[in-house]
């Protein structure tokens, strides 16, 4: 095998395996999975919990079809202006 071939074929391996490893990295690294961070920003002016909405109030869906699916504890949910957290 003649040099420069073995050359290109080195650097094809190795930039394989650097592209590769980043990649894994990447998709591997604790931050970008989310799971247990906590954001440190300061909201402007609202002040909704985190996961609520910044704007708004909750509005229960009263419409016939829906009120048939749904049960008693999440209706008195929705009659006491709370944001339903049983299904």
């Amino acid at each position: 095998m003649k040099t420069s071939r073995k050359a290109v074929l080195v650097s094809m391996v190795l930039g394989s395996m650097a592209t590769g490893g980043l990649l894994g990295a990447t998709v591997l690294a604790p931050s970008s999975s989310g799971a247990a961070t906590t954001s440190t920003t300061a909201s402007s002016g609202s002040a909704a919990p985190s996961g609520a909405p910044a704007t708004g109030t909750f509005h229960s869906n009263e419409n016939a079809a829906h009120e048939k699916t749904e049960s008693a504890a999440r209706e008195a949910q929705e009659n006491a202006g709370q944001m339903p957290t049983i299904p």
